[in-house]
């Protein structure tokens, strides 16, 4: 990992947890952990009618999520963080080549986000205790976040690897530099 620690925070919203996800304590309490020790943290938020609207409780994050002074927020409208978004943008103006990412939904927006920043180029760690979703019909939360975190573990882009590591793993990585 380089000397900057960015983290990059995916939907931890109100009305994103109206549907219960797995672990949202655990996974909560990680993310704090992480932008604690980050140098820059981005939060990524959703916005679409139906309760996600801009400004509206269910757009805010979490309340037990912790904002540190100076992070940074990049809203979307798609899974991808990427598509149509100013992030790209703010990730060239801070220089910001990698990333550690987190949050929800661990098959729909972190997984999205995820796989077009790779493509694109971008070192990309998970933070495999750190992300959550929903049950679906054809599988539990528990077996989709295991799946995601041995899919990312193996993904195919050839001279950038994905990196899948524990929170405990990444706090010690970025203590030691």
């Amino acid at each position: 990992m380089s000397d900057k620690r960015v983290v990059m925070v995916v939907d931890m919203q109100n009305g994103v947890f109206e549907t219960p996800r797995r672990e949202r304590g655990r996974c909560v309490a990680q993310i704090n952990r992480l932008t604690r020790a980050a140098d820059t943290v981005i939060f990524i938020q959703h916005a679409e009618a139906g309760g996600l609207e801009e400004g509206s409780e269910g757009f805010a994050l979490l309340p037990e999520l912790e904002q540190p002074a100076g992070a940074l927020y990049v809203t979307k409208t798609a899974c991808d963080a990427f598509w149509r978004t100013t992030l790209a943008q703010r990730l060239a103006e801070l220089d910001i080549r990698q990333f550690v990412i987190c949050g929800c939904a661990t098959d729909y927006c972190v997984d999205t986000t995820l796989k077009n920043g790779a493509s694109r180029g971008y070192s990309i760690t998970v933070a495999e205790d750190a992300h959550t979703t929903a049950n679906r019909p054809a599988a539990q939360a528990e077996v989709l976040i295991a799946h995601y975190n041995d899919v990312w573990r193996t993904l195919t882009v050839p001279g950038n690897p994905v990196y899948v590591k524990p929170v405990d793993t990444i706090v010690a990585q970025w203590s030691a530099n």
